[in-house]
């Protein structure tokens, strides 16, 4: 069932996913050589505390900390780590946090020291792709619409899309209905209305499969051929005027 949220519930979601970006920019900006995921992870659950919130992954269906570390060919959901990270590394960081009994979801993905440029050109595609998608965020268009700007968007890259992961409702809980794929698909998927919120989350390989294996600790999702790859997302609700960035 589709969930709409009331204008203060919209209010009470922009107040935390604001105190959860100013969180996860400075978590981003700690991913330096020699840190750890687990070090990460402690900083984000110190800051989320202190900004009055509560972390929304830690426990979730078992996940054991309240931010995902996802190095290199990690997709999503790597648990954090004490090894180090090491300059040229791309560290995805995926974070949600509960604020007033309300959910918000956001991710950046950031290299580690001086990365390559195969790199530095896959965090601005994925980034920009997730900005596009955004962009079709409104009344009276449709969820598929937004998996098909990010496909049109990524394809001329050589990028590969992955299939199994995808969007997802967000405000009551950490994931609510609507799916929302991250490329075409050939059916029409819900028409969006004011008071929806969801997080759009494109997830892109760089190699040519997108295929993903999960890792023996049954969270790290991973590209099957080792291929860099990215992660970038916000919660967006969708207003009469458009797209209303949560987390911004």
């Amino acid at each position: 069932m589709l969930d709409k949220k009331s204008p203060s519930e919209i209010k009470i979601l922009q107040t935390g996913g604001h105190k959860l970006a100013v969180v996860l920019h400075k978590v981003a900006a700690s991913a330096k050589p020699g840190v750890t995921g687990l070090e990460l992870d402690a900083l984000a659950e110190k800051l989320i505390l202190a900004a009055g919130g509560q972390p929304a992954f830690k426990g979730y269906n078992s996940f054991p900390n309240a931010l995902c570390v996802s190095v290199n060919d990690t997709i999503v959901h790597g648990i954090p780590n004490g090894t180090p990270f090491k300059e040229g590394d791309i560290v995805g960081l995926d974070l949600g946090m509960r604020y007033k009994g309300l959910y918000t979801d956001m991710a950046v993905t950031v290299g580690v020291g001086r990365i390559s440029a195969e790199a530095e050109k896959l965090l601005y595609a994925t980034k920009k792709a997730l900005d596009i998608a955004i962009d079709q965020v409104k009344p009276g268009n449709y969820i598929n619409d937004i998996g098909r700007a990010i496909e049109d968007f990524v394809k001329p890259y050589g990028y590969s899309i992955v299939r199994d992961l995808s969007g997802h409702g967000v405000g009551r809980d950490v994931h609510e209905e609507p799916t929302i794929p991250n490329f075409s698909t050939d059916r029409q998927i819900a028409q969006m209305f004011t008071g929806m919120v969801i997080a759009i989350e494109p997830m892109i390989i760089a190699g040519g499969s997108h295929r993903v294996v999960t890792s023996d600790n049954r969270w790290d999702v991973k590209s099957h051929d080792n291929s860099l790859t990215a992660h970038f997302e916000h919660t967006v609700a969708v207003t009469d005027k458009g797209a209303l960035i949560i987390t911004k």
